[in-house]
């Protein structure tokens, strides 16, 4: 036994080992709330340190000494009772996001965002069936984790009915649901946590500054396409001939009989409503818009800086409301107008872990902020950055490479960009970095890598289903196949920022690189 188990460790390779030792060491972790409950606490005894040490840096915008508070003393502990309810509900994605998932929910538990991903994929032509594929499982971010539930599997069906090795369907579901979860062409929930975390990290700093859900809007449009027409690449180019021609005497007995389930009449009468609402919506919001005294429009008639864009969460909300309304009505999901709140409810009960991470994640944040520890770091780091003459693009490839690491320890992008934002925001303020550049650099490595990471929660989920169709296949294969996709994903998006960048095009409306 013991001759067999070295053998076989043998045969590991350096991959195989390091993704061993990412998800031993991920595994210990302890869970996202309990992680910021020990953040604060460091940060508590930090700042009796460095208090005691006489610490201190100088703001660059004032000029004035700041010196680090002490948390353990009268004033700090008085911040700390005073301040821990509105920490909580004063933080800023809290009731944006809340408030997206009212309509985006609503649009889920009716079933109007699974039928359409159905739809999708199933009515595409046979050449364009990889695109449709990576496109919905994109877009499919909307419906949050739920796409993960839903596209891989249905991908591998369709690829097994057109002849085609099932497990690269299902790669190529797993790679547009896991690497395009942050972008898309529909503002979602996503973009109004991160830019809510942004922005409760800058306002201590610049009051003016303020980062909102379509701040990096501009670039996850073209980003969209980069990832289908790379994920298209890797499926035909890479994944399917490394694969082979399927056979079904791997998979159980049942795949040869398995049908896919037909969108009924009912469902598709469902979904031309919702369209012809979502236009009239649309329209509507429109005559707001573009005529030059349109009530969305800002001072002297401006589009950019106007209540469209500073206030476009209720627009998504009323919008994703409408939808989920006239679809769910024709399907007869909604039969009375109680179904509504209840619906709504029901988003709202898978929201609750997120609630309770937002709570210590709060507190963390602001503990950061009062002791002045986020200041020393933000302004020494910029200062060593500046002193280096490492101020440039490099400083952001290197900060996406790091950003990539982590997320192979912390697979929940929010918690990971609640502990990241603290630090590299103000940082990358002080040499002149836009926060919502710092966003966007953030969400190209953590979307990227969220198919290789062993944290991923659906990583033994499609594990199960690839063996559906292949009973040896393990971890090693899983993480053989979605390798291609990642790496591919992490660079092409890190060259098509830097050429973004060294273009000086916007990243969202009126917002660029720098302040």
């Amino acid at each position: 036994m013991a001759a067999e188990e070295q053998t076989s460790s043998e045969k590991k390779g350096f991959f195989n080992k390091f993704l061993d030792i990412v998800e031993r060491g991920g595994n210990k972790l302890p869970h996202p709330f309990m992680l910021f409950v020990y953040l604060a606490l460091i940060i508590i005894g930090l700042s009796f340190v460095f208090n005691m040490l006489g610490m201190s840096y100088e703001d660059p915008q004032s000029g004035e000494t700041v010196a680090v508070q002490n948390m353990i003393s009268g004033d700090g502990l008085r911040y700390m009772i005073s301040s821990m309810l509105d920490n909580f509900t004063g933080f800023a994605p809290l009731g944006l996001v809340l408030a997206m998932m009212f309509g985006i929910g609503l649009a889920q538990k009716v079933g109007l965002i699974e039928t359409f991903m159905k739809k999708t994929i199933l009515n595409a032509p046979q050449r364009f069936v990889t695109f449709a594929i990576i496109f919905t499982g994109v877009v499919g971010n909307l419906a949050s984790d739920a796409a993960f539930v839903i596209v891989p599997p249905l991908a591998a069906m369709v690829f097994y009915a057109l002849g085609r090795h099932p497990l690269a369907g299902m790669a190529a579901g797993f790679a547009g649901v896991g690497a395009g979860f942050t972008a898309n062409v529909i503002i979602a929930g996503t973009d109004a946590l991160l830019s809510g975390i942004s922005s409760e990290v800058i306002a201590p700093i610049d009051e003016t500054a303020q980062v909102t859900p379509v701040d990096n809007y501009f670039f996850m449009i073209p980003s969209v396409l980069m990832l289908m027409v790379v994920g298209v690449f890797v499926t035909e180019k890479i994944v399917e001939p490394r694969l082979g021609k399927y056979d079904p005497s791997k998979g159980d007995e049942d795949i040869q009989n398995q049908e896919m389930e037909e969108i009924t009449p009912e469902k598709n009468r469902g979904l031309r409503n919702a369209a012809i609402a979502g236009a009239l919506y649309l329209i509507g919001v429109s005559l707001l818009i573009v005529p030059e005294n349109g009530v969305l429009r800002g001072e002297d008639g401006a589009v950019v800086d106007s209540p469209f864009f500073s206030d476009i969460v209720p627009l998504i909300l009323f919008f994703f409301i409408t939808v989920a309304v006239v679809y769910g009505v024709t399907v007869k999901a909604i039969t009375a107008t109680k179904d509504i709140p209840e619906y709504m409810a029901g988003a709202m009960k898978d929201m609750s872990g997120y609630i309770v991470l937002i709570f210590a994640a709060s507190q963390f944040i602001a503990y950061f902020d009062w002791t002045n520890i986020g200041g020393l770091i933000a302004v020494g780091g910029a200062d060593a950055l500046e002193s280096m003459d490492f101020t440039g693009l490099p400083v952001i490839v290197g900060f996406v490479a790091l950003a990539a690491v982590l997320n192979m320890f912390i697979f929940s992008g929010s918690a990971q960009w609640a502990l990241m934002a603290p630090i590299f925001i103000p940082m990358f303020y002080y040499i002149n970095y836009d926060p919502a550049f710092v966003q966007l650099a953030y969400r190209i490595a953590d979307s990227s890598t969220n198919i290789i990471t062993p944290l991923n929660p659906y990583v033994p989920m499609v594990l199960a289903f690839m063996k559906r169709y292949d009973n040896s296949a393990g971890f090693g294969s899983l993480f053989a196949i979605m390798l291609p996709y990642a790496l591919l994903f992490l660079s092409i998006w890190t060259v098509m920022l830097i050429i973004w960048s060294l273009l000086g095009l916007p990243i969202g409306p009126g917002v660029d690189m720098h302040l």
